[in-house]
């Protein structure tokens, strides 16, 4: 049986860059803290504790003095960095510049249009979303699908965004949606932010999984990239697993099969799927 890890699969560019940051500084001594788990993947988290890093929250944040606190990728809201300010914290900012550009376009376009609509495509409550609100003081309406678009107000100006993550398809379907319903004189806008790094991803993990027997995605539970991926693998091979970690394999899910492709998130570090492959070997 052949076994085959997608090269396409992995870490994105933000995330290594988050990773490697948090390794140089650990490399250093001392303590650092991660506003965060630093990437949507357990056993990638687990490692980097076992080297020092420390996951703290917003509310650990405020407690700290002096201290040195990694940002992942995710980005964060500007209340986040008077924080630091305050209480004499070092930043460490990993923020993938793709998340920074956006923040700054979104925060400039609340400072000289104040009236203006701003809304952001994107899952509410999530890490990205909450910077890019944070940008607009909290003024910013965050809508998650084309039903949630219904309740804008299609008679003011729109500028829509999105959350860099989200799919191409859900975005486009969005602006098709508004784009019908805006009212004279009323104006749209729309901005296509989101990163192809990412979105590149979907034909590619479909491609994959059509060329294999079985497919085991390997992601952690709290990422919502992995969660679309794996959804693209199954639309097309039935025989696609979700799984965290090696221990999770199971004996039965490669009966019969003569191929199988191990893929993974933008948050699965390649060493996971490596042992995820030894795993298969070991079983059949």
């Amino acid at each position: 049986m052949t076994i085959e890890i997608d090269e396409h699969s992995g870490f994105c560019h933000g995330v290594t860059t988050a990773i490697r940051k948090a390794e140089s500084e650990l490399a250093e001594g001392g303590t650092l803290y991660c506003l965060g788990d630093i990437v949507h993947n357990g056993s990638e988290v687990e490692r980097l504790r076992r080297l020092g890093l420390r996951t703290i929250d917003h509310a650990d944040l405020q407690d700290l003095q002096g201290a040195r606190v990694l940002l992942r990728a995710h980005g964060e809201p500007p209340e986040t960095y008077e924080c630091a300010r305050r209480n004499g914290i070092t930043l460490l900012d990993a923020t993938c510049p793709v998340v920074l550009g956006l923040q700054r376009r979104i925060r400039a376009l609340a400072e000289s249009k104040p009236e203006a609509q701003i809304v952001i495509y994107g899952k509410r409550g999530h890490a990205e979303v909450v910077g890019l609100v944070g940008q607009t003081a909290g003024r910013a309406i965050v809508i998650q699908s084309v039903d949630e678009a219904s309740t804008l107000d299609f008679t003011r100006d729109i500028h829509l965004f999105s959350q860099t993550t989200m799919t191409l398809d859900g975005f486009h379907a969005v602006v098709s949606y508004i784009t019908a319903h805006m009212q004279t004189p009323a104006r749209f806008h729309s901005s296509d932010t989101i990163c192809r790094q990412v979105a590149n991803r979907l034909p590619n993990v479909s491609r994959f999984a059509a060329r294999h027997d079985v497919i085991l995605f390997v992601c952690g539970e709290k990422s919502s990239n992995g969660r679309v991926l794996y959804e693209a693998c199954l639309a097309v091979n039935p025989h696609t697993h979700m799984t965290p970690a090696p221990e999770a394999l199971r004996r039965d899910w490669f009966d019969g099969a003569q191929s199988v492709g191990i893929c993974g998130a933008t948050s699965t570090p390649k060493w996971l799927m490596e042992n995820v492959r030894q795993a298969v070997a070991a079983l059949t």
